[in-house]
C-alpha cells in the first residue's frame, strides 16, 4: 500500500508528536507499507538526521520529504497546506492519505473522492477542548473565543462524518464523538505504542543507595510534574528525577522554584531536555515512575507515550486513577492507581511500592509483559485493518 501521511510540523520534533509521527510511519514502512512522509523543515543549523534522532535504521520504503516552506507562521501554514494539496491529488500515487491535522482532513475531504486518495483522520483530541486549554498547556496563545469554538466544533461534526476512515486513540474518545455526532463506519482506536526489543527481560531495579521516583515529559501544569515535587516533600528519604525541560521552558523555572520552596531542591536532578533514545535508559534508574495526570477536560483524550515506555522500563507505575489510563493499566495488577492531581494520594501510593518490593515487581512484571500489546508494530497492525477496510482490500 503507498501511504501519503501529512504532517505540518517541524523535523525532527522532539515532542510526543514528532515521536508518534516518525514511529508510525517506521512501524508501516516495516510491515511492507510505501509511505511518504511530508513535513516542514528542521529549524536547526545543519539539520539533523530524524532517522539518527529517533534511533531508527534507514528503511527504503519510508521516505521523508521536507516541503520547502518558511516565514512567519501564517506563511509556513499556508506553504505547508499548498505542498500537501499538491501532493495529495497525486491521486494515482497513493492508495490513501493519513493526518493528524484536522484542517489539512477538513480542507482535503472538500475535494471529490475521484480527485483524491481515501483519507484517514488520526484524532489526538477534541479541537474545541484543546482551544480552551491552550493557555495551561504551555501555549502563548489566549483560550479561543466562542466563534472560533464553534467554527472547531463544525469542522471535527464535518471530518467524523465525512472522512473515509477515522482512528482515535482511546476507545473513550471514539464513543464521545459517536455521542456527539453520530455513529460512523470504519473508526478503529489505536492507542500510541513503545519501540521494544526483541532480545528484552525484566530484571528488577538494584535498589541500591536512596530511592528514586522518576517522572518523564512535559512540564505542563495539566501533566502533573508539580504534583511530583509536592509529593517529595513528603517523602523525605525518596529522591526525584525528572526528564524533560528545555533550559528556556517557564515551566522548568517554576518546577525549580517549587523545589526550592518545598525544601527538596538537594533531592531533585531535572536531566533537561533528551534525545528519545536516552529516555529509557534513565527510567531503568528509578525505583518508582509516576504518571500523576491532572483530571482535566483534554485528559481525557490522552494516550501518553510515557504510560508505555514506564511499563517498558520494567519498574512499577503509579498514574492517575483516569479512564483514559485505564483502558492500559489495571489497579493492583500493572499499576497503582490514585486521585489524579493530589501530592498525598501519589505520596501513600509511592510509598506503598517502596515498602513492599515484591508485590512492586510484581506489578512492573506484568506491565512489562503486557506492553508487548503496545509495541508500535501492533500499532501498526491495528491501522492497517483500518486501511484494508478503507480501500476495500479486506
Amino acid at each position: 500500500m503507498n501511504i501519503l501521511y501529512l504532517s505540518d510540523i517541524r523535523f525532527p520534533l522532539e515532542r510526543a508528536n514528532g515521536i508518534q509521527t516518525m514511529e508510525t510511519c517506521a512501524a508501516l514502512a516495516a510491515r511492507g507499507h510505501d509511505v511518504h512522509l511530508l513535513v516542514r523543515p528542521d529549524t536547526r543549523v545543519p539539520a539533523r538526521d530524524p532517522l539518527a534522532f529517533y534511533g531508527l535504521q534507514p528503511d527504503p520504503r519510508l521516505r521523508i520529504e521536507r516541503a520547502p516552506v518558511f516565514g512567519p507562521p501564517p506563511v509556513r501554514r499556508a506553504g505547508y497546506l499548498a505542498q500537501a494539496l499538491e501532493r495529495l491529488l497525486e491521486r494515482r500515487r497513493w492508495d490513501l492519505a493519513l493526518t493528524r491535522d484536522l484542517g489539512l482532513a477538513d480542507l482535503a475531504l472538500r475535494f471529490p473522492v475521484r480527485m483524491r486518495p481515501p483519507v484517514v483522520y488520526e484524532s489526538h483530541g477534541f479541537a474545541p477542548v484543546r482551544a480552551k486549554m491552550l493557555p495551561r498547556m504551555g501555549s502563548k496563545s489566549r483560550a479561543a473565543g466562542a466563534s472560533k469554538l464553534a467554527r472547531l466544533h463544525r469542522r471535527e461534526r464535518r471530518v467524523w462524518r465525512a472522512a473515509d476512515g477515522y482512528v482515535t486513540i482511546t476507545n473513550a474518545f471514539a464513543k464521545e464523538l459517536e455521542n456527539l455526532f453520530g455513529e460512523r463506519r470504519r473508526v478503529a482506536a489505536a492507542p500510541s505504542g513503545v519501540r521494544l526489543d526483541s532480545s528484552r527481560n525484566y530484571a528488577p531495579p538494584p535498589r541500591t543507595g536512596p530511592s528514586t521516583v522518576a517522572y518523564a515529559g512535559h512540564f505542563y501544569s495539566w501533566k502533573g510534574a508539580d504534583v511530583v515535587i509536592e509529593a517529595l516533600a513528603r517523602l523525605p528519604r525518596v529522591h526525584g528525577l525528572l526528564i524533560g525541560g528545555r533550559p528556556t521552558d517557564f515551566d522548568l523555572d517554576r518546577l525549580r522554584a517549587l523545589a526550592g520552596a518545598r525544601g527538596v531542591t538537594g533531592r531533585v536532578t531535572f536531566t533537561g531536555l533528551v534525545a528519545p533514545s536516552e529516555v529509557g535508559p534513565l527510567l531503568a534508574r528509578a525505583d518508582v515512575l509516576a504518571l500523576p495526570t491532572v483530571d482535566m477536560p483534554y485528559a481525557r483524550y490522552t494516550s501518553p507515550l510515557k504510560l508505555f515506555e514506564y511499563m517498558a522500563a520494567g519498574r512499577p507505575i503509579v498514574a492517575s486513577d483516569l479512564p483514559a489510563l485505564r483502558e492500559i493499566v489495571e489497579q493492583g495488577r500493572t499499576a497503582t492507581l490514585v486521585a489524579p492531581g493530589d501530592p498525598e494520594a501519589l505520596a501513600a501510593g509511592v510509598r506503598s511500592l517502596l515498602d513492599d518490593p515484591v508485590r512492586a515487581d510484581r506489578i512492573a512484571r506484568a506491565a512489562f509483559d503486557a506492553v508487548e500489546r503496545y509495541s508500535w508494530a501492533r500499532r501498526a497492525e491495528r491501522l492497517e485493518r483500518l486501511f484494508d477496510e478503507v480501500t476495500g482490500t479486506s
